[in-house]
């Protein structure tokens, strides 16, 4: 999946709007449990009642036949149902297309982010790892709230990021602290401003009322769900809030739930997971040292890596590449290691005077600046609103300087990433929900996949996980491997259990580990090609 975005700095000038944008903000009044859950409710049976109507989609959201889309009404505040709504785009491909089974009922995906648009999910429908279940369920995608089509956040003008590239210390001084705090806050004002009195309502708790409603627009009284990486988290807070609605549910690089560790602490977590991941990459390379010739070793490999580092942060490659850019790229690496033999590449041609390669991977793509920027602006409204995070600079600088020390490759980027939280406008935030509990005894079996070294969301979030979602939840473990989301054609053995569950509800037992797949073969630089840039995808916790 995508690497979490840099963000520029922005002009000093700007702070002074800061204070008056928060202060003219309304504080939203938190509204209670049972109020939104009694508007959940009451959205639920007008959607039940009133269907969906699949036609054609439209031309901007690039999905041929036979995939229909929809639209779904649901309120934007959920303790007013009758107030002020959300529209949101939903996508399906009815089922049987792909052989003969009988209909299962409807399948939703949720991709994570949060800030991802599952909108492209039926698109899956043709390839072998999801033909048998394409047979017997609609596949049903959609774009949470603030997502896309379906009444899109913004933060910032997406064209003040192209402009310039991002240079980012791998070890920032107190002025480069000082630009970046200053940049979170004019960022989070330009969130208020531009969302106005909706801010406070991008959280978790409205997307599981949201998924609820579309389940039940769908006709279906029981929901069957895949969720990835955020969209794990969704599906626990579901499964708590909904039990009695719950079918089946896939919960792909499992988030750790803990209440205590939503966001802040998973986002610590998460720079250590990087760490781990960069190490495997590096490693990988110095196996490969007689294709790349960066280094036998990862510490040399390493240097490597720091050399071009250097270089793009005297003179920006292409013009546009950074020290920001070049960071995101290779955190990339700690995502999915099919990139590993470009990265490598890319590596080893600049360090031989050809900086093409680098440039065509690690480049911005303005045709998708719109859409990262929606992703990046969705990420942080959720991330931020969900839970309080430290208000305190001096929390953040203490814990990202401890960490960095151990796991220096993504911390600060993470730290600033996440930084607008520290100052977020919307003063009611929500208390993250305690997934779980006694509502777990009434879930049928559920279904956890994970990878061992998975780094964006790493291995004890699944086990976590496990314990609160009760007995019938079961763990699917791809041994010695951690590309982030495990299911969908890497790992026949993880597929197979995946299938078969959906299929039949078996689990195959408690916990069953799989081996891992392949590692990537390297790339000669005589066959190198500078790959095609794929899909936006947004912010992952």
């Amino acid at each position: 999946m995508r690497t979490k975005p840099a963000r520029h700095g922005a002009a000093a000038a700007a702070l002074a709007l800061w204070a008056a944008a928060a202060a003219a903000l309304p504080a939203a009044a938190a509204p209670t449990p049972d109020a939104a859950s009694a508007g959940a409710a009451l959205a639920a049976r007008r959607a039940a009642a009133a269907g969906l109507g699949f036609r054609p989609c439209p031309a901007v959201e690039e999905l041929p036949d036979p995939v229909r889309c929809a639209t779904l009404r649901v309120p934007l505040d959920y303790a007013r149902p009758d107030g002020p709504q959300v529209t949101l785009t939903v996508s399906r491909v009815a089922a049987g297309r792909t052989g003969g089974a009988a209909r299962q009922g409807a399948l939703v995906h949720n991709p994570g982010g949060p800030g991802a648009s599952g909108m492209y999910f039926p698109l899956l429908a043709g390839r072998p790892a999801w033909q048998r279940i394409a047979a017997a369920y609609d596949l049903v995608g959609y774009a949470p709230r603030g997502v896309g089509r379906s009444a899109p956040l913004s933060c910032q003008d997406p064209a003040a990021r192209a402009a310039l590239p991002v240079q980012v210390p791998a070890h920032p001084s107190p002025a480069d602290k000082e630009r970046r705090r200053a940049a979170a806050r004019v960022y989070a004002r330009g969130c208020a401003e531009r969302a106005g009195a909706a801010l406070p309502h991008y959280t978790t708790l409205n997307n599981v009322r949201d998924l609820h409603v579309l389940r039940a627009a769908l006709g279906e009284e029981k929901l069957t769900f895949a969720g990835a990486s955020y969209g794990t988290y969704l599906g626990a807070v579901y499964a708590t809030l909904y039990p009695g609605h719950v079918r089946r549910m896939v919960f792909d690089s499992a988030v750790n739930p803990d209440p205590d560790r939503i966001w802040y602490r998973n986002n610590l977590d998460q720079a250590s997971g990087f760490e781990r991941r960069w190490h495997d990459f590096r490693a990988w390379v110095a196996r490969h040292h007689a294709v790349y010739g960066l280094g036998s070793t990862p510490a040399a490999v390493r240097a490597s890596y720091e050399r071009v580092r250097d270089a793009v942060a005297r003179t920006p490659a292409g013009g546009n590449i950074g020290t920001g850019e070049l960071h995101a790229a290779y955190l990339e690496t700690a995502y999915r290691d099919e990139v590993w033999p470009d990265r490598a590449a890319a590596l080893a041609a600049f360090l031989r005077g050809d900086p093409d390669l680098l440039a065509g991977q690690a480049a911005p793509d303005p045709a998708a600046a719109t859409e990262t920027e929606n992703a990046t602006a969705v990420y942080t409204a959720v991330l931020c609103n969900d839970a309080d995070w430290p208000r305190d600079w001096g929390t953040w600088d203490r814990d990202h300087t401890r960490l960095a020390r151990t796991a220096p490759f993504g911390t600060w980027s993470n730290a600033f990433l996440n930084l607008p939280c520290a100052s977020w406008p919307a003063r009611a935030r929500q208390r993250p929900a305690a997934v779980g509990g006694p509502s777990s005894a009434r879930l049928p079996r559920t279904l956890i996949v994970a990878a061992e070294r998975d780094g964006a969301t790493p291995y004890p979030g699944a086990l976590e996980l496990q314990r609160r979602l009760g007995a019938e939840a079961a763990l699917i473990t791809e041994k010695g491997a951690g590309t982030h989301g495990v299911f969908g054609g890497r790992n026949d053995c993880v597929d197979r259990h995946v299938e078969r569950y959906l299929l039949t509800g078996d689990t195959a037992g408690w916990r069953v580990t799989c081996a891992p797949h392949p590692e990537p073969a390297p790339v000669s630089l005589d066959d190198r090609a500078a790959p095609a840039r794929g899909a936006v995808l947004p912010p992952v916790v």
